[in-house]
């Protein structure tokens, strides 16, 4: 081996030995529990395909997995919206432009247990802040967390605006290479603001717009700290998340096997959400 090779090789063992500690490891290690049944006191059994079938018949599991769905069919569109509006008002010319970048994105780096009790108390049904705005315009207070109809929403609403400065980051960096001959020929042929959106702006931002939407299903799968927070997963499970779910059956029930079991599921399901909508929103594109 030559001394270049070696050079390589040392230099790159340090991050070797982080991703095999801190990422194979784990993924290994969950793959086996797959197979075992654990509690964390007593020695670990084999189960073979136990926790397999114990999943496929799981109510509450499936449950959640609506749940979930649900959670994304609002968060994601809400997610696009707002983001995309909010970079198109920040890219114009604005006095203190650079301070309402920096507002926006100061959430995303605000502990998400912290906003979670914020919006608990904004929430809060006789004393929260919402509904005694509401209550200025003679509508009665709503039970944001504690209806089934409302508590999934209001959730979604929360995660959106934590996260949105992080995507308006984004959709900003898109905008700067929306070419700008093309904005100039399109505004000399006469068009709308509107259609300088839709068939200029809108088309240049697909990257992004795909970038926010597989990042926001992967991040929204992993919802645990609002729902754990803020109402426990209920009221009737309707916010019971699936990562809540792993936690519960790990550190409630002690069975870290069918919890492994959760994950890899929820690994899976990811993966096959992610892979749909690449092609989904590919298939538009091409259209």
């Amino acid at each position: 081996m030559r001394a270049e090779e070696r050079s390589g090789w040392l230099l790159a063992a340090p991050y070797s030995a982080f991703l095999a500690t801190f990422a194979l490891y784990p993924i290994a290690f969950a793959l086996v529990l797959v197979f075992l049944k654990w509690d964390l006191v007593t020695a670990p059994a084999f189960a073979g395909l136990d926790n397999v079938r114990l999943l496929a018949v799981d109510g509450r599991f499936w449950q959640a997995v609506v749940t979930m769905f649900v959670f994304l069919s609002i968060h994601i569109p809400l997610q696009i919206v707002t983001a995309l509006g909010l970079a198109l008002a920040l890219n114009r010319p604005l006095a203190l432009r650079a301070f309402w970048r920096a507002a926006f994105f100061l959430p995303v780096v605000i502990s998400g247990a912290v906003v979670a009790i914020l919006w608990s108390n904004l929430y809060a049904t006789d004393v929260g802040l919402i509904n005694h705005l509401l209550a200025r315009f003679g509508v009665r207070p709503v039970s944001w967390l504690t209806d089934p109809v409302t508590a999934m929403p209001a959730i979604a609403v929360m995660v959106t605006w934590k996260n949105v400065g992080f995507y308006v980051i984004i959709y900003l960096a898109g905008l700067q290479y929306v070419p700008r001959s093309c904005q100039e020929a399109i505004e000399i042929e006469g068009a709308t603001a509107w259609q300088r959106f839709r068939y200029l702006t809108l088309p240049s931002l697909l990257p992004q717009t795909l970038l926010v939407v597989t990042l926001s299903t992967i991040n929204g799968f992993q919802l645990f700290i609002e729902p754990y927070v803020m109402t426990g997963g209920g009221p009737l499970r309707r916010t019971y998340s699936l990562v809540l779910y792993l936690y519960t059956n790990a550190f409630g029930y002690q069975k870290m096997g069918y919890a492994a079991t959760i994950g890899v599921a929820l690994a899976l399901i990811i993966g096959v959400v992610v892979v749909l909508q690449r092609r989904l929103i590919g298939t538009a594109d091409a259209q």
